[in-house]
């Protein structure tokens, strides 16, 4: 069957989100989310998009992009493929890292671009990971409020005011209003406890302890790691419970 047509943005702003394959985490370390980052700044100069939010996760990006000179697929293509090679390159891996197709809704009114502006900063608040907006090093909040970096915020705090110091505090205000936003979502599935996720590996293994895998040739090991990320488990989750290094279970 063909893939559906995305719908064009009359305004050329986009809400995207990028998802690691099998929902395998993207982001190991600080240094995989400066690299990342990196690569937004020189394609922005390449490509000559406007950046107005992001937020990196675990194992998936959210952008509000404004696309002016090349189409958004292309600029996904040139982000994704560069980023992809220095991380195989650190990791010792081969092949995809991104789910082959990034998913896009288009932000058309003034008042949906400032909903997927805070939808994206509150996603680390959704998962529990910080319980500020400001706490979280790696989302574009802290660059509209002071920090330097290379979100285009000058467009976005204009919407709330013309001084700047109003509209930061405008900005500010904003994101801590209580809201039910609903933006684009990732179909995420339940994620797994330890005692569900060695049952798993004991029944796709057929062995009686998760370390037990370690006895098995490297081929063998390698298809079955492979099966245990298909089957929902995190390379984190699969590294602790089987006690091989995330470094061979990220390569599987």
């Amino acid at each position: 069957m063909p893939r559906k047509a995305r719908n064009k943005s009359e305004t050329g702003i986009y809400h995207v989100i990028l998802r690691g394959i099998n929902r395998q985490i993207i982001f190991e370390d600080e240094e995989d989310n400066m690299k990342f980052l990196q690569k937004l700044a020189v394609y922005k100069q390449k490509c000559g998009y406007k950046l107005y939010a992001y937020c990196l996760m675990g194992n998936h990006i959210h952008l509000l992009i404004h696309v002016h000179e090349e189409e958004l697929g292309l600029i996904m293509k040139r982000i994704g493929t560069s980023y992809v090679y220095w991380y195989n390159s650190k990791y010792n891996r081969s092949g995809h890292l991104f789910q082959d197709r990034y998913k896009s809704e288009v932000v058309d009114s003034e008042s949906y671009l400032l909903t997927v502006l805070r939808y994206i900063h509150q996603n680390p608040l959704k998962a529990g990971i910080v319980k500020y907006f400001a706490s979280y090093k790696w989302s574009s909040y802290n660059e509209y409020t002071g920090k330097s970096g290379n979100t285009d915020i000058d467009f976005i705090l204009e919407i709330f005011d013309k001084d700047r110091n109003i509209a930061i505090e405008s900005f500010e205000t904003f994101h801590r209003e209580s809201n039910n936003d609903k933006c684009l979502e990732l179909e995420e599935k339940r994620r797994l406890a330890d005692d569900e996720a060695m049952k798993i590996i004991e029944k796709i293994c057929n062995i009686n302890n998760c370390f037990d895998i370690q006895n098995f040739e490297r081929q063998e090991k390698e298809k079955l790691l492979k099966e245990l990320k298909e089957a929902g488990l995190s390379t984190r989750q699969i590294a602790k419970l089987t006690g091989i290094s995330r470094a061979i279970v990220l390569k599987a």
